[in-house]
Formats: structure tokens, C-alpha cells, sequence
């Protein structure tokens, strides 16, 4: 199924706040990343405040059974945990987790070790999107694992709100029983995914290819609605956790930062 059109009108704020008039802002929309944030590892002894914000009080609309709460987003032996768990909040029976960089990076290597969670319904992703909320088109690119199929993580691109670009890679054992490296290289021309050092996707038609800067996101959600795209959801009784152990960002031109990073091998 293609991912649903909402997804075009993702709502998470860096200043917590819910666009309530239905206007996009106005804005001159610039045709190249400007980034602000530069080449980081982190392994995530503690959550870093002067790099991420935790959403907290709000939902991306009606399709998320699951409020986004801080209580969600915790480190545990030296890895971030996001949580899906049955608690009221507001009209939602579910909270859940997202965190999300404070700035935003351009072109270079994304890579990210992770475990998702276990459970049809839910939807464990690692992504990076920039959109109205920020007085920019919305450029994404997504891994989401399904937890209906956690033997495939599902890639894909949108470029000025224009997505269909999906695609289903399998993730050997299953991506919810172990950890995975997750991967892309973003060039100006190309887009290249990876999975566990694999190259597993190329894009090199540019005008598939995002090219504004972006904020990384890791989030864990749920749906009663969606279930031919993320299975019919069922709770499993307990809190699901997705568990990253590193996230890392290599701008294009640096060295890389880590032995078993994608960057020492391309460059």
C-alpha cells in the first residue's frame, strides 16, 4: 500500500505546537540543503538536549491511536528507548515516543543501529523531514519497519510533497529481534540505502532526490485505522520498545567517524 497522504502533513513541532489554522506559512523556498548541524556520533550515554527535543502532547492526526509523550523516551544502558505503551492521554487510550534533532543537516551519511518494536500496528521508523512546520517543502527519507512484517523495512523519499517511491527490503532475522544498521548516502544527484552494509536501493533520477535540510527523527506510533498498510493492531499487553543504540551523521566531505560506518567504505 502507498504510504497514506497524511504523511504529507506531518504536524511535530520543535516548539510542541499544533498548526491550528490549516495555513501554511509563507515562505521563500530555498533549492539547496543549508545545513546547521555538522558531522556527530552518538552512542547515547544520555539524551543530549542541545541536539534533541522530545515530542510531547500532540499527535499527527487521526490515524495515530497514540499521543506523543516524554514519559515515552527514556536511555537504558547506554541505549535511547522509545516506547508504545496503554496510557490515557486525551482522547487516546495509547502515549508513544519521537524524538527529533533541533537542527538540520544536508547532504552526507545517515546511519542509524537499532532494534524496533514488536507488535501489528505499530510503526518503528528512523527518518529525516523538513515540511510547512519549518517554512519548507516537505522532503522526507524514511525507514519504517512494519510491525505486521518485521522481516522487511519499508524505504522511501518524498520531494516537494510528492512520494510513491516505496519500497520493501528484507531485513535477514527479522528487524524486531535483533540490531540492524540502517543507512543512506545523500547526494545532490543520488540517493543510495543500506542495510547492514548493503547497498539494498539507488536512486539517481534527480528530480526524485530531495534537496532541502532536514531534521532526523526516530519515532514509534500506532494505528487502529491503517491496518492495510501497518496490520491490524493489537496490544500486546505491555509497553513495546524500539531500542537505538547509535545514531550518526557524516557530512559529505568529512571523514568518517566510526570503523564499521558506511563512510569508511565509500570513501
Amino acid at each position: 500500500m502507498t504510504k497514506p497522504i497524511f504523511h504529507a502533513l506531518r504536524l511535530s513541532l520543535v516548539s510542541g505546537a499544533v498548526l491550528s489554522s490549516g495555513l501554511i506559512p509563507c515562505a521563500v523556498f530555498a533549492q539547496e540543503p543549508q545545513p546547521s548541524g555538522t558531522s556527530f556520533v552518538d552512542n547515547f550515554d544520555k539524551i543530549d538536549s542541545a541536539r534533541w527535543y522530545i515530542s510531547d502532547g500532540w499527535n499527527n492526526g487521526p490515524h495515530q491511536n497514540c499521543t506523543w509523550s516524554k514519559k515515552q523516551i527514556g536511555v537504558e544502558n547506554g541505549m535511547l528507548q522509545l516506547k508504545f505503551t496503554q496510557a490515557k492521554t486525551g482522547a487516546r487510550d495509547y502515549a508513544c515516543g519521537e524524538i527529533q534533532t533541533t537542527k538540520t543537516y544536508g547532504y552526507g551519511t545517515y546511519e542509524a543501529r537499532y532494534r524496533t518494536a514488536t507488535g501489528s500496528g505499530l510503526n518503528s521508523a528512523f527518518f529525516t523531514y523538513i515540511g510547512p512546520t519549518d517554512k519548507k517543502p516537505h522532503d522526507e527519507i524514511d525507514f519504517e519497519v512494519l510491525g505486521k512484517n518485521p522481516a522487511q523495512v519499508q524505504v522511501n523519499q518524498y520531494v516537494s510533497a510528492k512520494g510513491g517511491n516505496e519500497k520493501y527490503v528484507p531485513v535477514a532475522g527479522g528487524a524486531d529481534q535483533g540490531f540492524n544498521d540502517y543507512a543512506f548516502v545523500w547526494e545532490k544527484d543520488r540517493l543510495r540505502y543500506y542495510v547492514n552494509g548493503q547497498l539494498v536501493r539507488e536512486v539517481t533520477d534527480p528530480s526524485k532526490v530531495p534537496t532541502h535540510a532536514q531534521k532526523i527523527f526516530f519515532s514509534l506510533w500506532g494505528t487502529d485505522t491503517l491496518n492495510d498498510w501497518m496490520g491490524k493492531f493489537a496490544y500486546g499487553g505491555g509497553p513495546a520498545t524500539m531500542q537505538i543504540d547509535r545514531v550518526a551523521f557524516t557530512a559529505a566531505g568529512d571523514k568518517c567517524q566510526f570503523p564499521e560506518s558506511i563512510a569508511c567504505k565509500l570513501n
